[in-house]
């Protein structure tokens, strides 16, 4: 697939001003200039991740009145319900928030809800539970923010909610005891990008603020809220890139039982990254809940007896073979049904599993790219996931159709919605209009951010090992990708893999040569024999082989 390159602008005077007060070359002032750190103090911050940089957790709009309400309950014993979503970042919410006020209160549970017979966010049946079983007060992390009903039917039955949440809020606001979320209009919380994991853990903070607990005693949880960054794919700076830097430090010292039970199920690296915990452990937590119940993660997540947390994660894998074996299918089945001459892809059959219509989509995407909505038939009416292409608002493209549909939500990349059986061939054309109305050449080919263009001279053992400090990558501070023009395979490239899907190289030019190796890149040979020049877009690596370890090019593109 041809994918485009962009290269980003960075301001020269700039670049060269903190090259000379870093002391380093303008390759990394560059880099940095990138991610927006154009001073000596934004450089120390950046290299220097510090605890005590982290925002005051009572800057955030309601903060006291959600402390109050917890020590409210735990003074009077009542009953608290730990309430999540589904996915990760939910899961691991509860389990931090379950696992630290137990340790003050017995009376004390936690509910996740069902993928297909609740739905996402807080349900009237989760609520029905906590006024069924005596629970005075529901914490709802990673949910409640859009919540104005269910938490006025929980109001009807005296039952107070604190909502700690960082989705886009309505113009309502629902009428909870507190509602943390930094993204409301008049919360002034420096930081906005906080992970629903990151707003409960800031509750947790100011728990411990106000009734005078060290920091200390909470710093375990950090390996949680790392996992819900990583999963939830939020910006990875300022008080994210603080709490991700030292969540791993906690995840390769001192792992909780149940995320060492989950590593047993993998080939462990010596230390665990972002994308780690991005492409193994994420998709294991996931699994309970695309294949049974997302209620069997927070169990694990909470286990405190390794044996026990192993029985669990045995399960767990049990069921992510069962997710991946679901997606393969699942694909294959869907690759069939796409047509090339349409700017939008609509697939849909009632034979497949709404637990993974959300992965395959994104699958579909990664073969042809477009925006891509995939449906499974539920009780006679259509559900799905929808996923979106690099700068095209998906939210906005099913909204001109939202007379055809049952429900949606969403944002910009990434949606759900329902369908009637009936209205699917309307919806299909509907869609596929309001894409090509808006959708542009460029956003139809998928693009790769490149952070410069070097010379392959350039690169040598001090600058990786600068570019590791960078860690850890993501969202905003991704690893950096650089490009670099007239190469030549000194003869040594290969196609690698069974299927010969891989390629090897040995990239060269007038000044020197390294090593790069590119996966499902096997289809660009042609690009590469016989001495012809190309180039290369690419990021930076250590590959390590018998002991000994050398620098390597991983390729993401050759032109």
């Amino acid at each position: 697939m041809d994918k485009r390159w962009e290269v980003k602008e960075s301001k020269l005077e700039i670049v060269k001003q903190l090259a000379k007060d870093l002391n380093v070359s303008e390759i990394v002032a560059h880099l940095l200039v990138l991610r927006s750190i154009e001073t000596f103090d934004k450089a120390k911050l950046f290299f220097r991740p510090d605890l005590a940089d982290l925002n005051d957790p009572f800057l955030m709009k309601d903060m006291r009145q959600a402390v109050a309400r917890i020590e409210m309950a735990i003074n009077k014993n009542q009953k608290i319900l730990v309430y999540g979503d589904y996915d990760v970042d939910g899961t691991t919410s509860v389990a931090m928030m379950y696992s630290f006020l137990k340790r003050f209160n017995n009376n004390i549970d936690y509910y996740i809800p069902c993928r297909y017979d609740e739905g996402y966010g807080i349900s009237l049946k989760g609520i029905d539970y906590a006024c069924e079983n005596s629970f005075s007060l529901i914490i709802a992390l990673d949910c409640g923010i859009r919540a104005i009903e269910q938490i006025d039917y929980a109001n009807k039955r005296d039952i107070d909610f604190i909502i700690c949440d960082h989705h886009t809020p309505s113009d309502k606001t629902p009428n909870a005891i507190a509602v943390l979320n930094p993204k409301q209009f008049d919360c002034h919380y420096p930081y906005k990008e906080l992970s629903g994991c990151g707003v409960g853990f800031k509750l947790i903070q100011a728990y411990c603020i106000k009734n005078n607990i060290s920091f200390d005693q909470i710093i375990e949880y950090l390996d949680l809220v790392t996992v819900s960054i990583a999963a939830d794919i939020v910006p990875l700076n300022e008080e994210n890139r603080v709490l991700s830097f030292y969540g791993l430090k906690q995840i390769n010292s001192k792992p909780r039982v149940g995320l060492e039970a989950l590593m047993s199920t993998f080939n462990k690296a010596k230390k665990l990254t972002m994308s780690d915990l991005v492409f193994k452990i994420a998709p294991r937590i996931n699994a309970s809940g695309r294949i049974d119940h997302a209620k069997k993660a927070v169990d694990i997540l909470v286990e405190e007896d390794y044996d026990r947390a192993k029985l669990f994660a045995k399960e767990i894998e049990a069921h992510n073979n069962s997710r991946k074996d679901l997606d393969q299918s699942i694909t294959k089945e869907a690759i069939e049904m796409i047509d090339e001459n349409k700017k939008s892809t609509v697939v849909f059959s009632k034979k497949w599993h709404k637990g993974v219509v959300g992965i395959v989509a994104s699958r579909l995407i990664e073969m042809h790219y477009k925006p891509t909505i995939v449906l499974v038939e539920i009780d006679g009416v259509l559900t799905g996931s929808a996923r979106s292409v690099h700068d095209f608002n998906l939210y906005e493209a099913i909204s001109k159709c939202s007379h055809l549909c049952e429900k949606f939500g969403g944002h910009k990349y990434a949606a759900g919605l329902s369908v009637k059986k009936e209205n699917l061939n309307a919806f299909i054309e509907a869609f596929e209009i309001a894409v090509a109305e808006k959708i542009t050449k460029d956003q139809l080919k998928p693009k790769i951010e490149v952070d410069m263009e070097i010379d392959i001279n350039d690169i040598d053992e001090k600058l990786y090992r600068i570019i590791k400090q960078f860690a850890p990558f993501g969202p905003l501070n991704a690893s950096p990708v650089f490009i670099s023009k007239g190469i030549i395979d000194n003869g040594y490239g290969k196609k690698l893999g069974s299927d010969k899907s891989h390629l090897r190289i040995n990239a060269k030019n007038s000044r020197g040569s390294i090593p790069g190796i590119g996966f499902r890149l096997g289809g660009e040979f042609e690009k590469i024999k016989d001495s012809q020049e190309f180039d290369i877009c690419y990021s930076i690596q250590e590959n390590e082989w018998n002991g000994r370890k050398k620098l390597q090019l991983m390729l993401l593109d050759i032109k």
